[in-house]
């Protein structure tokens, strides 16, 4: 039986559409921000520690904050230049004006791996925006679909109750689906809500999974010390149920090639546990990926690692598979996507490096 739409969506949207590139909370004209400094945070003054730590806002916005009285440290109003301290608890308002978020169809390329009457499943490339927010007003794979579906009267991008069923990052490629009615809309979005759809990622982690295969368990919850993270809570009563699966498909000497079950879906959720568990993603620089985390100090490593960041210039995570029942017939339908070429190519590089080591290692 397929639930009306509007006694669903309140409850599976809450884990499946939770918004992976951090929009604001409320679409109002002002937004209060609430920050405390690290335990080890070294003297830096306020406007460029939020400049760094407040996602959606510019140097200019910041100052106009400050002019205006509206940052504050304990409890008292502060200029611009205050030299921020360990454990301080920074508030600021912004003046943020409301922006249109409607959807217009936009003539983007789009990877269509199957469509039908009720559904499609696109292929997303690393860099695309999945849907209009704060800072990206246009230029998404929403808008992409939208143009594509122009013709077809009965998909209105700006309605909730079509279009998209899940979402990935921005950097993350990969398989999603979109629901081009209500009803199926409604039956995805049990699917994902009970847990019942097959999606399985690929990532490049830094280190040597020692473990061929394991669970991570853990409550998903935003890190209030840097607000474009989530992290894993210690408090089980804090933060979003969270389950990943993971086995290991390749040692590639200082990373490994991983395969990510999702049990649940997180925001952020595949780069939050394997950081958790000390595998942070490769080239992902939300979580300190970015740097070199492992190997050795010769120059001619740290060039072949930063050749890789460059042959693959963002997280190093793709969402391999897809498997659903489809809502009208009943079918079980399982897609997979090969690995872009910009993962494969950095891939390759681990590789060669990898069997050039252990040649060397054995004579």
């Amino acid at each position: 039986m397929i639930m009306p739409v509007d006694e669903l969506l309140p409850d599976y949207e809450a884990d499946v559409m939770d918004g992976d590139e951090f929009e604001l909370e409320e679409e109002t004209l002002f937004r209060e921000i609430r920050l405390t400094a690290d335990k080890g945070q070294s003297p830096i003054r306020i406007d460029k520690f939020l400049i760094d730590h407040v996602a959606n806002t510019s140097r200019n916005k910041i100052q106009q904050a400050a002019d205006a009285g509206s940052i504050s440290v304990n409890g008292k109003v502060v200029k611009s230049n205050y030299k921020v301290k360990p454990l301080d608890e920074i508030v600021i308002t912004l003046n943020t004006p409301a922006y249109d978020n409607s959807i217009v169809p936009e003539e983007i390329p789009l990877d269509i791996v199957y469509e039908d009457d009720v559904l499609m499943v696109v292929n997303k490339p690393a860099g695309l925006v999945v849907h209009p927010g704060c800072g990206n007003t246009h230029g998404t794979l929403i808008n992409a679909v939208a143009w594509h579906l122009k013709d077809n009267p009965d998909f209105d991008p700006n309605d909730p109750q079509v279009g998209l069923v899940h979402r990935i990052d921005k950097n993350t490629s990969g398989l999603l689906v979109v629901a081009k009615s209500a009803a199926a809309k409604a039956h995805l979005g049990m699917q994902f809500f009970k847990k019942t759809t097959k999606r399985t990622y690929n990532a490049v982690v830094w280190g040597n999974v020692k473990e061929d295969s394991g669970t991570v368990t853990g409550n998903i919850t935003r890190n209030p010390r840097n607000r474009l993270q989530m992290c894993v809570s210690a408090d089980d009563s804090i933060g979003k149920h969270a389950v990943t699966h993971y086995r290991v498909l390749e040692r590639l000497s200082y990373v490994s090639l991983v395969e990510c079950n999702l049990e649940t879906g997180r925001t952020h959720q595949i780069r939050v546990h394997m950081k958790h568990i000390g595998h942070i993603l490769f080239n992902d620089d939300v979580y300190g990926g970015d740097e070199i985390l492992k190997g050795t100090n010769f120059s001619k490593y740290s060039q072949f690692v930063r050749n890789c960041f460059k042959l693959c210039p963002r997280q190093a995570l793709h969402a391999k598979t897809l498997g659903f029942v489809h809502p009208v017939t009943g079918e079980m339908m399982y897609f997979e996507s090969e690995l872009p070429e910009d993962f494969l190519s950095m891939v390759d590089a681990w590789r060669r490096y990898s069997s050039a080591s252990a040649c060397y290692m054995n004579e």
